[in-house]
């Protein structure tokens, strides 16, 4: 088990994208980090790059879909560590584009589903055990502005007419409701636990579209990751900025 002094800390879906940037940048501020990957490969490539830039991190088998490698991957963790004092809930699939929400496919909102929500559902719950027994437990969970209800209802607002992607919407829309449940649990404890929209970020999952580059993209994980005692718990934000529900 480690003896690190440092703060340890899981990004799932971190060896591309905002999560690769997340766990560099957290990297970067002193933190040792666990690159979650659903292949094992990408995840040692991710961490032979951080390490090529002259910091720490290592690679974790994760697929947040697979009850199995989750429960491994948590008493890995426990194994190699003892705890954990930030969780990173990055993972997460797009789905299929249709015109009208209600073209959507049923198993396309499992499938949505089953990675946005129940997954992250189910790391949070595998890992809380071991983020209580940090002293100062993080949990940040990607969302994105798609899943505010408020701003879907607002005719001009920036995604009136993103509707293309029903199944993410609400998926996301769902991962704030699970963020509020869980900060109301964990209130009288020492872990933060948030939510947060990374910008619309020049991405794969975008296809090469945005306003934002990927390292801007990962910034308020971060930010969040690294809230202290007196941060908050149970909110929605971008780069500091309260989004509404």
């Amino acid at each position: 088990m480690s003896k690190d002094n440092r703060k340890i800390a899981l990004v799932t879906g971190g060896n591309r994208g905002i999560g690769y940037q997340t766990a560099l940048q957290l990297a970067q501020q002193g933190v040792h980090v666990i690159v979650g990957a659903r292949r094992i490969e990408q995840g040692n490539e991710a961490v032979q790059q951080i390490k090529q830039a002259g910091f720490d991190a290592e690679a974790l088998q994760l697929d947040v879909g697979d009850s199995a490698s989750i429960q491994a991957a948590a008493a890995e963790i426990g194994k190699r560590h003892g705890r954990l004092d930030i969780l990173v809930n990055n993972a997460g699939i797009l789905g299929d584009q249709v015109e009208k929400p209600s073209q959507q496919t049923l198993p396309s909102w499992r499938q949505v589903f089953d990675i946005n929500l129940f997954g992250l559902v189910e790391v949070t719950n595998a890992l809380l055990p071991l983020l209580h027994k940090s002293g100062a437990g993080r949990i940040v969970n990607v969302s994105s502005l798609l899943g505010s209800i408020a701003q879907h209802l607002e005719p001009g607002s920036s995604i009136y007419d993103m509707k293309f992607v029903p199944a993410y919407n609400v998926s996301k829309t769902a991962v704030n409701a699970w963020t509020a449940q869980l900060a109301y649990e964990l209130k009288g404890s020492k872990i933060k636990v948030n939510t947060i929209h990374p910008g619309y970020v020049k991405t794969e999952m975008n296809q090469g579209g945005g306003e934002m580059e990927v390292p801007d993209g990962a910034r308020t994980s971060v930010q969040m990751a690294l809230i202290g005692d007196d941060g908050a718990s149970g909110s929605f934000t971008h780069l500091g900025e309260t989004i509404p529900w």
